[in-house]
């Protein structure tokens, strides 16, 4: 005689718990949910790609009412944060990445609780005007009994509590309406506030502007640790953007330098009217010598690394020097010094591995 299939999923109300987990959540919501103080709640917008939570936290003594607006764009990965009533704060924006707070996310959870054994059927409760279905289990890792109610009608855990043993149960969702509805557009649009307000680039961004290509071809020499592969490097001072060589530079390196010595060594520079420097201190010394249009030749670097380049030009004020991490991408690797608006009051660097790209030529 064939197994039942009611038999296999442990019971009906699984049953449906499971196939609505599976399938796919929706994209268009209002969904608002009771806050953990009386009285708060957060409201969730949500049409295709665009999602708004609101969260009301009502007055507390001599604190005032606030209502926080947060944007997401979730095919951008970019959130934009404001309250309308504090003008000074502003507008904020950031990026993120995973779940944002999507209501619909919790029902994965439970998919995989079910799948475990962990929950069982308990019921069915009308929970804030919602049907649900009742699930009752102990988390296997925590020990915490959890009670879940499950609208399988739409794939939404309504509620969900859960209390460690000995101790009040807690309350990990609330919600209170909700329509599949589409919000209206219009509230899904940033307001004035947030004009212009933009989050900080990401480091492939910002390569990508430094160096006119993609900016997945590069990493930043700052980041460590360095590689256990060694390679010839191939040091290139450039201005951003042009990459065109800068061809009157100075070097000095550091291979002695050690990151776990108790006493570090200590630099001291000195520069000329005419823009030159002197390097002393540790192991720096200069390499100027071995330089060639702003090109110069680096071997036998260990995994770190001391580094100066001083661009030879009155002030002077192009020197930049710091900890750098050998990255071996090819036998050959290129090092790239790239100096942004140089001669101007906000010059700046950076220092780029080549990983690949039209920069990586030797």
């Amino acid at each position: 005689m064939p197994i039942s299939k009611i038999t296999v999923c442990l019971g009906l109300v699984t049953c449906a718990a499971i196939a609505a987990a599976q399938a796919p959540s929706p994209t268009s919501y209002t969904v608002t949910q009771a806050g953990g103080t009386p009285g708060a709640q957060t409201t969730i917008y949500r049409s295709g790609s665009k999602a708004l939570t609101v969260i009301f936290m009502p007055a507390q003594g001599a604190t005032p009412a606030t209502k926080t607006y947060s944007l997401y764009d979730l095919a951008a990965g970019k959130n934009w944060t404001w309250n309308p009533a504090d003008k000074q704060a502003g507008c904020s924006a950031g990026r993120f990445s995973g779940d944002w707070g999507d209501p619909f996310a919790m029902t994965a959870e439970l998919n995989a609780s079910v799948a475990k054994g962990e929950l069982k059927p308990g019921g069915t409760a009308i929970m804030n005007g919602i049907p649900t279905q009742i699930l009752t289990g102990t988390d296997h890792d925590s020990g915490a009994a959890e009670k879940i109610w499950f609208d399988s009608k739409d794939g939404l855990v309504v509620r969900a509590d859960a209390a460690m043993p000995g101790a009040q149960p807690m309350t990990f969702a609330n919600v209170t309406k909700l329509s599949l509805a589409p919000p209206p557009m219009s509230i899904l649009n940033l307001p004035p506030i947030c004009a212009g307000v933009e989050p900080a680039p990401t480091p492939e961004e910002k390569f990508a502007d430094e160096t006119g290509d993609s900016g997945s071809n590069y990493a930043s020499a700052w980041n460590g640790p360095g590689s256990a592969k060694t390679c010839q490097v191939i040091l290139k001072a450039v201005d951003a953007k042009t990459m065109a060589p800068i061809p009157h530079i100075q070097v000095a390196i550091d291979t002695t330098y050690n990151q776990n010595d108790p006493n570090p060594p200590h630099y001291t520079y000195g520069v000329g009217n005419d823009g030159r420097m002197t390097f002393a201190g540790g192991g720096l010394h200069e390499i100027t010598n071995t330089a060639h249009n702003g090109v110069v030749l680096l071997n036998n670097l260990p995994p770190y690394f001391n580094l100066d380049v001083n661009v030879v030009e009155q002030p002077g004020r192009a020197n930049t020097s710091g900890l750098v991490y050998r990255q071996c991408f090819a036998p050959k690797q290129v090092l790239l010094w790239v100096i942004k608006d140089r001669g101007k009051p906000n010059e700046s660097s950076d220092v780029l591995w080549v990983k690949s790209g039209k920069n990586a030529a030797p």
